[in-house]
């Protein structure tokens, strides 16, 4: 194996982006399986909702953790099932803290609240901070799989959007219990549970921001092929993260035509992939670059994740 890849599944948390159909997952489970291999304790999630891991290890996955491999537990993320449960604990933080006149209404609007925009991002993003701040007591590594690269984008951003979001919430209801113990407890404070949820929510978005800043521990890779558009998105993609300040850990260049190849539709699709290549060279100068050749087969066995890890080399 070489130093690049030990490099890589030495973090704590690895999250494999890029665009659609590049080959994330097929990156995500060869990674994981290195890394478990090497002895290491490895959680493969996937938050995309196509879930392609079930078919690369032939297992049905769910909700929670199913051990796959030795040292290798994965888990499919449903975001609508996630939707429904995000929703629900919201109900539950709710109960008893308004009119019981109110209680039907406030739920009726919390359901109508599922299918509004952000929602099961929302929703998602809690289920993967709970899995970082708990999960990575029990994994050595946590590899995510993730969906295409603008849904990552916004569900990345969220600790800092949220954390504004409760800010704004926070002092809001600040204010009010300032105004209500004036008025009917002569200023003295009285307990406020909403209050506390608050606050303990901003201290959690607070916490995964900065493990997810923390280049030590984490390490964002994104997978493309050498064509036009992936190129294009992912160079988009590295520069939001950039404003966000968040680290880069390496490129990946995916489903290279080997020098074998030959007939005149190949040689000509070898000479547009060497303009590609350069592209790449130029616009992700001075980032760690790892190459995967095409493989002869589609990737669907144990031993197809080994040849990826194999054949990777770095430039």
């Amino acid at each position: 194996m070489n130093q690049s890849i030990e490099r890589v599944i030495n973090k704590r948390i690895i999250f494999a982006g890029g665009k659609g159909g590049v080959g994330k997952s097929t990156t995500a489970a060869s990674l994981a399986k290195a890394a478990s291999d090497m002895g290491k304790r490895v959680l493969l999630i996937s938050t995309d909702p196509a879930h392609n891991l079930g078919d690369i290890f032939h297992t049905a996955l769910g909700n929670e953790p199913i051990t796959a491999a030795e040292g290798l537990d994965i888990i499919e993320i449903d975001p609508d099932q996630e939707t429904d449960r995000y929703i629900e604990q919201v109900k539950e933080n709710i109960q008893g803290h308004v009119k019981a006149t109110m209680i039907e209404e406030v739920n009726r609007q919390m359901d109508l609240a599922k299918s509004s925009p952000g929602a099961d991002e929302a929703a998602l993003f809690h289920r993967l901070a709970s899995l970082i701040l708990e999960e990575e007591q029990n994994y050595d590594l946590l590899v995510f799989d993730t969906a295409p690269t603008g849904h990552t984008l916004r569900l990345l951003s969220l600790p800092e959007l949220m954390g504004v979001w409760m800010d704004g919430m926070l002092e809001r209801r600040k204010k009010t219990n300032e105004h209500y113990t004036q008025m009917i407890y002569d200023g003295e404070p009285v307990d406020d549970p909403i209050f506390q949820v608050l606050q303990n929510r901003r201290q959690t978005f607070a916490k995964v921001r900065e493990i997810l800043l923390d280049k030590e521990i984490t390490g964002f890779l994104f997978v493309l092929n050498p064509e036009r558009l992936p190129i294009q998105e992912t160079k988009r993609a590295v520069e939001t993260l950039k404003k966000n300040k968040i680290p880069v850990l390496a490129i990946i260049i995916n489903k290279i035509l080997p020098e074998s190849v030959d007939g005149s539709f190949f040689q000509k699709r070898k000479e547009q992939q060497k303009y590609y290549l350069e592209e790449i060279d130029h616009h992700f100068k001075g980032m760690s670059k790892i190459y995967v050749p095409l493989l002869e087969e589609d990737i669907s066995t144990l031993s197809h994740l080994d040849q990826i890890i194999e054949s990777m080399t770095e430039k």
